[in-house]
């Protein structure tokens, strides 16, 4: 019997993002979900070394893979339309469910306890916040780095995405922010004096 789950997951990459947006640079899914595994571990290393925490980095990371995998069947759902009003956002996390349920049948049947719980977004408590806070951190550079590129496009969203990332409240955020983040605004040759 084939399996598809691994080829629907090479499919991310066909999935845009930003579809409402002018864009300088189009992101896919694949890409993005790279970036929020690359955010993910920086900011559970930044816990666990930083302020002592005991993150575990590698299965937040491996969350982190599959955060958006269900998008591969619902397209990537602009948020703006998506938080429009509850009643859209409820039937959208059902479709979620349902997207989720039918990835996870592509998987070996023995392979299923691994995925099931990536694909439906169970994370356990402890690493849910860093999943969050990489996602909105991939959405806030992506506006960094439009807005850079002269595009004001991404000005609103830049604000109202920096304003949910320090309502998290993370001193995990914050150091990103604070060292690491100014880079993206930086050109090449700026880098590499």
């Amino acid at each position: 019997m084939e399996h598809h789950f691994m080829a629907y997951m090479y499919r991310l990459r066909y999935i845009g993002r930003w579809s409402l947006m002018r864009n300088t640079t189009q992101e896919n899914v694949a890409e993005h979900s790279y970036h929020v595994a690359l955010l993910t571990h920086m900011l559970c290393t930044i816990a666990n070394e930083i302020y002592g925490k005991n993150v575990p980095a590698d299965r937040a990371v491996t969350a982190s893979l599959f955060h958006d995998s269900t998008e591969v069947i619902t397209g990537d759902i602009p948020t703006p339309v998506k938080h429009h009003n509850p009643s859209i956002l409820r039937h959208f996390r059902e479709i979620e469910v349902m997207a989720a349920d039918r990835l996870t049948e592509m998987v070996p049947e023995s392979l299923r306890h691994i995925y099931d719980p990536l694909v439906h977004g169970r994370a356990d408590d402890l690493i849910r916040p860093y999943l969050k806070a990489a996602d909105l951190l991939d959405a806030y550079l992506k506006c960094v780095t439009e807005l850079s590129a002269g595009n004001r496009e991404f000005a609103v969203a830049k604000r109202q995405t920096e304003e949910a990332m320090l309502a998290m409240g993370m001193e995990e955020v914050d150091y990103f922010l604070t060292h690491l983040a100014p880079s993206f605004e930086k050109t090449l040759d700026e880098l590499s004096e």
